[in-house]
């Protein structure tokens, strides 16, 4: 039986690296924070952004002229530079630093000078991007308050992080802007199990464990402290212990995937650890086992790579077949003792994880999924007076359809009604999507994307 807690796992802060060097993807753990200033990826490409933001932070009410039209173009100004500043901060996460932040939490470390002089936009603007939270750090603990007052993001959203420990006052004044901390125990190789848990203790009992707390360390650490991480990552998990992780500064994949491995148990007698391999939309394709090796060597080239018991060796799915896999993500289950691997299942001739040639290993899916195939397969090979492939063809008829269908479900006042329709809907939306190559998982991306949002629209009609 599991605790009354999630398993804790370690996750990279990259420093000097990119998340995007080397083919490598550190990131799939699930977590990770990036230092802009320092990371080797574009610190141009941020400035930018951060200049954007202070455009749009330097948009003021005139003073000397209040009329309703000078306040109508000054609020049209300031939503354009908002919208060009994460339009600019999504191509830095996803394409620059290639960082999927619509299923990775992203946590960017963030100067509180730059949070003060664009009047918190350009914390808000990472957020809307797809980011999780924003770290501050400041040159003084005053700076970082005040950062994270101007920055007005939910305290869920917001992370203090400082070098060193802190007395009990700054940290009670920490819990009433942020739910989370974070602290670089220190910058050399002698990080221990004894000053990491005197840290923990004190932040625990100065904020009556209201802070979630990050303890931030060198990846060499775990070269020679093979125990660290996982006895740290255990004291978090016990009943009466705060919430909290352990980040590694600059990991190797070796480095992430051994701590990893570290926090997480199995009963088999193998030491295997069951995995369950799914779509984006969390549908299993199969089940399969993964070994220490295996989750190291999926970090390191970004693909489904797990163990064979019948071959006893690594198996990189797709070698082989051509069915190949683009791994999101790793989870691991509340009890701690099973994987589950979030992927991309691609392939030349069909997109199949079973050997049957399916996409699952329970056969082919219904619903949404198997309509999405069906359509594909129809774009290609339609038979003769398909009503699927006139769609396809006459892009105003399709048009059509969609504004009709969408009228009727609007118009629909039974239980029984609202579903044929919005199945009407659903069909005609596809087709739309198949015909521009949008596939589910692309919604699903999008829609992930956008709970992150913290500015909102008043969502009138046009």
């Amino acid at each position: 039986m599991g605790g009354s807690k999630p398993t804790f796992v370690p996750f990279p802060t990259f420093t000097t690296n990119s998340p995007a060097g080397n083919g490598q993807a550190l990131t799939s753990v699930g977590r990770c924070r990036i230092n802009p200033l320092t990371c080797t990826s574009n610190q141009d490409e941020f400035q930018a952004i951060y200049q954007k933001n202070l455009q749009q932070s330097n948009v003021t009410d005139s003073p000397h002229d209040d009329s309703e039209e000078t306040k109508e173009r000054d609020k049209k100004l300031k939503k354009k530079y908002m919208k060009q500043g994460v339009a600019m901060a999504e191509k830095y996460l996803f394409v620059t630093l290639q960082v999927d932040a619509s299923i990775i939490n992203v946590e960017i470390l963030m100067d509180a000078s730059m949070i003060l002089s664009t009047d918190g936009c350009i914390a808000a603007c990472f957020l809307d991007a797809g980011c999780d939270k924003i770290a501050v750090r400041g040159e003084t603990v005053d700076e970082v308050l005040q950062a994270m007052d101007v920055a007005r993001v939910p305290k869920e959203r917001i992370v203090a992080h400082l070098d060193g420990i802190l007395d009990v006052k700054v940290m009670k004044a920490i819990s009433e802007y942020a739910d989370a901390i974070s602290l670089v125990v220190c910058q050399n190789e002698e990080a221990n199990q004894e000053t990491c848990m005197e840290l923990i203790q004190k932040i625990y009992a100065a904020t009556n464990n209201t802070l979630e707390i990050t303890i931030q360390i060198p990846a060499s650490v775990v070269d020679h402290h093979d125990s660290l991480v996982s006895c740290i990552t255990s004291y978090f998990g016990e009943k009466n212990t705060p919430n909290g992780t352990i980040s590694l500064i600059d990991p190797s994949a070796q480095q992430l995937g051994k701590s990893y491995v570290s926090c997480i148990r199995t009963d088999r007698p193998d030491g295997l650890f069951t995995t369950v391999v799914c779509t984006r939309s969390n549908e299993a394709l199969g089940l399969v086992y993964s070994s220490k090796e295996s989750i190291i060597a999926a970090l390191e080239c970004g693909r489904g790579v797990y163990y064979s018991r019948s071959r006893n060796a690594l198996w990189r799915k797709g070698d082989t077949s051509g069915h190949y896999q683009t791994l999101h993500r790793i989870d691991v289950d509340c009890d701690g003792d099973a994987l589950r691997f979030i992927v991309t299942q691609r392939g030349e001739d069909c997109a199949a994880f079973c050997h049957l040639n399916t996409l699952t290993c329970w056969g082919e899916p219904n619903g949404l999924r198997h309509l999405e195939g069906t359509l594909r397969d129809r774009l290609k090979n339609s038979p003769a007076g398909s009503y699927t492939k006139r769609l396809f063809d006459d892009p105003l008829l399709l048009r059509d359809k969609l504004v009709e269908e969408a009228q009727e479900l609007s118009e629909a006042d039974t239980r029984q009604h609202v579903a044929e329709e919005l199945a009407d809907v659903l069909y005609f939306a596809m087709v739309k999507a198949a015909k521009a190559g949008v596939s589910i998982d692309d919604a699903v991306k999008e829609l992930d994307r956008r709970t992150r949002k913290v500015t909102r629209r008043q969502g009138d009609s046009k």
